[in-house]
């Protein structure tokens, strides 16, 4: 019965897309390591961790970071705490981060509509590598060096923002 509840949970979940901190490992491996300490949340000076709620199912409990709400800004304080491994400890440069990949939606982005912005790649953390302007203009990520932290979101001043940070996690 508790199952179906969870698996019900979960099918009507809304599209809020939930990031795991820092170096965090694979899903599966993450929900089985992961004992819900909370000293990632404790030591995270931006409050940029907080709690899975019931919406996210069996991660429920569990770290997770809302980038629209308040992105993770790669102080890298997070990792090394974690007792489990769950995020793993030897994670230091905020350049190996693999949170996700951030997406443009061009057909809602201001500079492919003809206004001048510059917020994803001004706020970026890896300046001028995981974002790139095309023709000084338009914003266009670079996967490989895009972290997935989500400031970019943050700061798009689309109301419902126009680059999202697409998890490399199904929370």
């Amino acid at each position: 019965m508790l199952k179906f509840i969870v698996d019900y949970i979960e099918s009507i979940s809304n599209e809020d897309i939930a990031l795991r901190p820092p170096g965090a490992v694979p899903e599966k491996e993450f929900l089985n390591k992961c004992i819900k300490c909370n000293k990632c949340l404790q030591i995270c000076p931006y409050d940029s961790i907080v709690t899975a709620g019931l919406e996210h199912g069996r991660s429920f409990g569990t770290p997770i970071v809302k980038a629209r709400e308040v992105p993770c800004y790669l102080c890298m304080l997070c990792p090394p705490v974690c007792p489990t491994g769950a995020l793993d400890n030897n994670l230091l440069k905020k350049e190996e981060v693999k949170m996700g990949v951030a997406v443009i939606n061009e057909q809602t982005c201001l500079p492919y509509n003809g206004i001048i912005c510059r917020a994803c790649f001004e706020n970026c953390p890896i300046f001028r590598k995981a974002i790139i302007l095309e023709d000084e203009m338009y914003p266009k990520v670079v996967e490989e060096h895009c972290v997935g932290c989500g400031i970019c979101e943050r700061v798009c001043p689309v109301e419902s923002s126009a680059i999202i940070v697409k998890s490399n996690h199904h929370v």
